[in-house]
């Protein structure tokens, strides 16, 4: 029988007059995605329909779910508009598809053509028994509580038949939201942070505080791994990451700041680094993942006092999910096992015995008053090194001499304002 893929969009049915510019973007996606595949497409108003060969189906179905704004979707079996086609047609997925017996099934007619004479449940009627008959299991019939639905949408020229839909990503299309800089770490948390941002249509790039020697240089590579598994959900199979040479701040930090507050600064400094690297970037918001009470920098109280040194947007994907929800969907998109790998970065290295849950601004701005911050958070960002990450960079951390896609060079000279501010304070 011949088969296609049926694929239903979600919340964008909603966009009224901008609806076409949305399932633009998922259409372009999907063939970029596609793009090495032998498919065909059906493209109308609310659904996509995929020809392919077999042997690519799995494939398929696999890169679907990595399409921002894709609701659900079905491999279907195509049958002729009529009857007895239909009825063979149904009989035969039921056989293949179903592999116990007394399943309680419920039969389900969708009519698209309006013209056709009788409505989907007189459909239904005229068809379910020759079916159920037909099959080579036994069904229990179960219209409130069934275990299988046997779909039938009948158009004006074909029907498909199909029993399974799969959730897809769901969202907006990639991009549509605008463009942030995400703090990337090496843990379990910023990937997804990373991820159900790109879900709802942002743009990312990535901005990683690495602190060798301080911390392992193999906590690069974990970061460089997460980049190439969350880059394949993007439309070019590319994302940026941007690395901050963070270890003369995460120095000064460790030997001029009271204890339970060292990483209250140190996370104001990665703020200030993040909103004007964003904004020379032109980037719209700071996101990161932080879910509240998890940690002790991730308070209400600290959270208030970390980012009072900004004004850029915050944005926490994370911030009401808990922790084994965060698992699920690490191990769900692939990033979990990556990110237990054993090594530290510079959030995980040194926590103090009793960092303050509940800290103070001005005693954070008392301890910050011992470090020219100004002046590392300059140097920093001329020194940050930018890669192109795609899913199949074969890139290992054997020294620190990356190869550089392009230089920040710029950010000396557009930053001389800032110098010469800092010289004159």
């Amino acid at each position: 029988m011949t088969k296609k893929i049926l694929i239903r969009f979600g919340d964008m049915m909603l966009k009224g007059k901008n609806i076409g510019f949305f399932i633009k973007k998922v259409r372009a996606h999907l063939v970029s995605k596609l793009k090495d595949l032998e498919v065909k497409y059906e493209f109308t108003h609310d659904r996509i329909f995929i020809s392919f060969d077999e042997k690519d189906e799995q494939t398929i179905l696999k890169r679907l779910d990595q399409i921002q704004g894709l609701y659900s979707y079905s491999v279907v079996y195509v049958a002729e508009p009529k009857f007895e086609d239909i009825i063979d047609k149904a009989i035969q997925v039921l056989n293949i598809e179903i592999k116990t017996e007394m399943v309680r099934l419920k039969i389900e007619t969708r009519r698209t053509d309006k013209t056709f004479p009788m409505t989907s449940l007189e459909i239904t009627q005229a068809i379910a028994s020759r079916i159920l008959s037909g099959a080579e299991k036994k069904f229990i019939v179960d219209v409130r509580h069934p275990e299988e639905v046997l779909n039938i949408d009948l158009r004006r020229d074909i029907a498909y038949i199909y029993l399974k839909s799969y959730k897809g990503m769901g969202g907006y299309p990639f991009g549509t939201a605008g463009k942030g800089l995400l703090m990337m770490s090496g843990g379990i948390d910023s990937p997804i942070a990373a991820y159900l941002s790109m879900k709802q249509g942002i743009d990312i790039e990535l901005f990683h505080f690495e602190s060798t020697p301080l911390t392992p240089l193999e906590s690069v590579q974990k970061v460089i791994d997460l980049t190439k598994i969350l880059a394949e959900f993007t439309p070019s199979g590319m994302i940026v990451l941007h690395l901050v040479p963070f270890t003369k701040i995460h120095e000064e930090v460790l030997a001029k700041v009271f204890d339970p507050y060292i990483i209250t600064v140190m996370r104001r400094m990665m703020y200030r680094l993040a909103e004007r690297f964003a904004r020379k970037k032109k980037l719209l918001c700071i996101i990161n993942g932080e879910s509240v009470g998890q940690v002790a920098s991730q308070t209400l109280n600290s959270m208030q006092v970390v980012e009072a040194v900004t004004k850029i947007p915050i944005l926490r994907p994370l911030i009401t999910y808990d922790k084994q929800e965060i698992v699920d969907i690490s191990k769900r998109i692939g990033t979990y096992e990556t990110s237990i790998r054993p090594f530290n970065d510079c959030c995980s290295i040194y926590v103090p015995k009793s960092p303050v849950t509940k800290p103070m601004e001005v005693y954070a701005l008392k301890y910050e008053e011992n470090i020219d911050y100004d002046t590392l958070i300059l140097e920093a960002i001329k020194n940050v090194k930018t890669l192109e990450i795609s899913g199949t960079t074969d890139l290992v951390i054997s020294d620190y001499g990356f190869t550089v896609k392009e230089s920040l060079d710029t950010y000396e000279k557009e930053m001389m304002t800032d110098a010469d501010h800092i010289q004159t304070k």
